[in-house]
């Protein structure tokens, strides 16, 4: 079975962000099932962002991955984070966006993520 890769942004449709993530997602795992769950989350507006995922993350099977980048701050000092709990899995930037949809799980795992096997690099 494919996992399910939710994704949740602040990147809007006007432009080709949201498709560039999904490019690198599916050339990296391309029975990977993405989910669009809202491109449309307020600019940087993190609280909105934890408010779509806390709404919707809960409907997901077991083993689902929600990626979520609604940052005010891209490309600063913040650095991505893994979230693992009892259910499900959760990637983004270490701002609160996660501490919603996580808040009535047992959390097991967070890692931030600063190898480089991590980071797609050069093209």
């Amino acid at each position: 079975m494919s996992k399910i890769i939710t994704l949740t942004t602040d990147f809007g449709t006007k432009d080709g962000y949201a498709g560039a993530v999904k490019g690198v997602i599916s050339s990296s795992n391309p029975k990977a099932q993405i989910v669009d769950i809202s491109h449309q989350v307020p600019a940087g507006n993190i609280l909105a962002g934890a408010f779509c995922l806390l709404n919707s993350c809960k409907f997901y099977p077991e083993g689902t991955i929600h990626l979520a980048v609604v940052d005010p701050g891209v490309g600063g000092s913040r650095k991505p984070i893994l979230i693992k709990t009892a259910r499900q899995f959760y990637i983004g930037p270490d701002n609160g966006t996660f501490t919603l949809a996580v808040q009535k799980e047992k959390v097991n795992t967070i890692i931030h993520l600063n190898e480089s096997k991590y980071f797609l690099g050069e093209l």
